[in-house]
């Protein structure tokens, strides 16, 4: 259920801010126009809004400018501190993507970066049945990640990465849970959700769902 990966988030914890800046070669174009992406996101949203993979708190931060409340969910407990440190005001809850915190506000907007990859494409079936259950008619899932027109796509820039001597990126593409948007777009329709996607990078796009009456 992504929590797998707890203990590789842990250690990545302390340098993630400055890898998303874009040092780090390797993974240059999959955090390209990171800060325009976590506006685009919090710029779709509003009202009561639960966000997953919180990380070290850098969408929450745009978040609580535009929003009348957050809560956050992260299984990782080093970027927990991280995001407790720079937020203290807002609740970060150890829990994975089907955690629903308990709450008195109904959940108007779930959203996500660089994270729902995490769960396999069967778990990420269930989330969207989850939150399907969770939001009332034209509530949104808002999620900005890596994912692929197709398979092939997929395929082609796993070997690019490799012939660029991108070992770690490729590795990456190759044992994490990146899937394609036909996929998605088909699981939303299915808990009926109208979805549009974007690409905001050559790895990221937007996907937005507004839940269907």
């Amino acid at each position: 259920m992504g929590r797998e990966f707890d203990r590789l988030f842990d250690e990545w914890a302390s340098t993630y801010d400055e890898t998303v800046s874009g040092v780090d070669p390797e993974y240059a174009e999959v955090f390209m126009h990171y800060e325009k992406i976590l506006n685009d996101v919090s710029a779709k949203v509003s009202g009561h809004v639960l966000e997953y993979g919180v990380g070290t708190g850098n969408l929450t931060e745009q978040l609580v400018k535009r929003t009348t409340r957050v809560v956050g969910v992260e299984p990782s407990a080093e970027m927990r501190k991280i995001a407790r440190a720079k937020l203290p005001s807002i609740p970060i809850i150890d829990g994975d993507f089907f955690h629903i915190p308990l709450t008195d506000h109904p959940i108007d907007n779930i959203v996500s970066t660089y994270a729902f990859h995490h769960l396999t494409d069967q778990e990420k079936e269930k989330a969207i049945a989850l939150y399907a259950s969770v939001l009332e008619p034209g509530g949104k899932i808002v999620f900005a990640d890596t994912m692929f027109i197709t398979e092939e796509a997929k395929l082609e820039t796993i070997h690019k990465a490799d012939a660029a001597h991108y070992h770690r990126l490729a590795e990456d593409l190759r044992t994490e849970y990146y899937t394609t948007i036909p996929y998605l777009h088909s699981l939303l329709e299915k808990y009926h959700f109208s979805p549009s996607f974007k690409q905001l990078n050559p790895f990221v796009w937007i996907m937005e769902a507004t839940k269907r009456s």
